[in-house]
């Protein structure tokens, strides 16, 4: 269960605060004096603290020093009823989570207290790596055995010990996030602050203030200054989700800030420095973007650094049998279900799905099957109907014929030859003919290449160096073009 320590010497506050806050989820401990808080903080190792600026025997910025030199990974929100909050910002330069102004609106304060348990647990909960059946219960597990996957634990391994700033690449649903954590958790920065944005959640304006923030007055509502992120989590790491949808001119910004580790506040001629690691990530094709001029190549190249890109759940159908097992051990008890084993045919419909929402949809589905399912055996009736359905014959119809006596044929030497390994003899002549088709029909760009196939760019070079193949880039004619 997660707790919640709420430090204050209003009783009042502590009642109305604890009877609101707390349910079946999060357990509220309180503490009248910041000697009591810090004892909690190191006896109950709570997830989260909300903390009064003016306590009876220490001051709100020395307790939050203490209970930062306990866990730097703690998110703190400050509390204040006083209208001067230089104790409170200053409690934010140090890393504070948030500080708000008393009387708290309730909804405010709750949305503020979720977050903070949020980012909490992805920086406290390992992210490890379910590859030898054992599980921790405690921990959120990055799950595969398949070859792809064991290639995506290596460049986690590689990248994270190496202070440099990385980017995440992979469709929505494939983990990004768990990766990013990974990264983060065997870093040599763990022991520091960790926080995470998602650039699409916010507009413009706001995103910019978060990640940098902002002077009073800087803008219509600005009331206080407010520190940025990027300030709140110095000497830590930052982890900036779906970055392809940040605007040019917070790009420039970002840019500047991976440069020489600089920055301003919205409204403030005064310059920062902080010492940041940053881990980014994002479903969209930024090599096309920076190619129509819609992300910026100086900034592409000083977040990739280091590169990962997640296969989709489509091109490692083994990882499928794995990741239902993991989620049916996972959610069996929260569904009252004992379910004990999986018919095959079940596992067939889901091996066959193209799951365009990847692992995350996955999740969804099984969720679903729970709910439906009677009985210990999960049984293909209780999939979402999109799972059942069948897709290839759909595909069939899509696709342009195949010359089936040519393929009998060729089936039919190779038996006769004797060949051993039909199976990857036939496919790699397939790819000998399709890739340098699709790769000239999209001019050599591989990034557009890979999306015609429906695979990862990273299956596609390892095909075309497999195969040793050389094609040459086809230019369009001018005599088509209109003057």
């Amino acid at each position: 269960m997660l707790k919640l320590l709420i430090v204050d010497d209003e009783p009042n506050l502590l009642y109305s605060l604890k009877k609101g806050l707390e349910s079946d989820d999060l357990c509220v401990i309180t503490a009248e004096t910041a000697e009591q808080g810090i004892a909690s903080v190191r006896e109950q190792r709570p997830d989260a603290v909300i903390l009064d600026v003016r306590l009876p025997d220490m001051s709100g910025l020395d307790a939050f020093a203490l209970i930062q030199a306990i866990d730097a990974r703690l998110p703190v929100i400050i509390i204040t009823a006083f209208s001067t909050t230089d104790t409170a910002i200053e409690a934010m330069k140090r890393g504070a989570f948030e500080y708000l102004l008393k009387p708290v609106e309730f909804e405010q304060l709750y949305n503020t207290v979720n977050r903070a348990l949020e980012i909490s647990r992805m920086s406290r909960v390992p992210a490890t790596f379910e590859i030898a059946g054992i599980e921790d219960a405690n921990a959120d597990q990055i799950v595969g055995r398949s070859q792809a996957m064991q290639e995506v634990y290596k460049a986690i391994g590689q990248v994270a010990p190496q202070d440099v700033n990385a980017l995440i690449l992979g469709e929505s649903g494939t983990g990004k996030e768990m990766v990013a954590r990974a990264i983060y958790q065997h870093s040599r920065r763990s022991q520091g602050p960790f926080l995470a944005i998602n650039c699409a959640a916010l507009p413009e304006a706001l995103l910019e203030s978060d990640l940098f923030g902002h002077e009073r007055g800087a803008f219509t509502g600005a009331e206080q200054r407010r520190i940025g992120k990027f300030e709140q989590v110095d000497r830590g790491t930052i982890f900036l989700d779906e970055i392809g949808d940040m605007t040019p001119a917070t790009q420039a910004k970002v840019l500047r800030l991976l440069q020489d580790g600089s920055f301003e506040r919205v409204g403030s001629n005064e310059t920062l420095r902080v010492d940041v690691r940053v881990i980014a990530a994002t479903n969209r094709n930024l090599t096309q973007m920076v190619q129509e001029g819609d992300f910026r190549e100086d900034l592409f190249y000083r977040l990739s650094v280091f590169t990962l890109e997640l296969p989709p759940l489509r091109e490692r159908p083994d990882d499928i049998p794995i990741f239902v097992e993991h989620f049916v051990q996972l959610f069996n008890h929260g569904f009252g279900k004992q379910i004990r084993a999986i018919h095959p045919e079940t596992l067939r419909l889901l091996q066959n799905y193209r799951w365009p929402g990847n692992v995350r949809e996955l999740q969804s589905a099984i969720k679903h099957a729970l709910v439906r399912n009677v009985g210990e055996v999960l049984s293909p009736d209780s999939l979402p109907a999109t799972c059942r359905e069948s897709h290839s014959t759909t595909a069939q119809q899509q696709a342009a014929p195949v010359d089936a006596e040519v393929l009998r044929d060729y089936i039919s030497r190779l038996l006769d030859d004797g060949h051993a390994d039909i199976y990857s003899s036939l496919h790699n002549e397939i790819d000998r003919i399709l890739l340098p088709e699709v790769l000239n029909h999209v001019d050599g760009n591989q990034a557009r290449a890979s999306e015609v196939l429906g695979i990862a760019r990273s299956t596609l070079r390892s095909k075309i160096a497999d195969l040793g193949l050389l094609f040459e880039k086809r230019l369009k004619s001018d005599s088509g073009r209109k003057e």
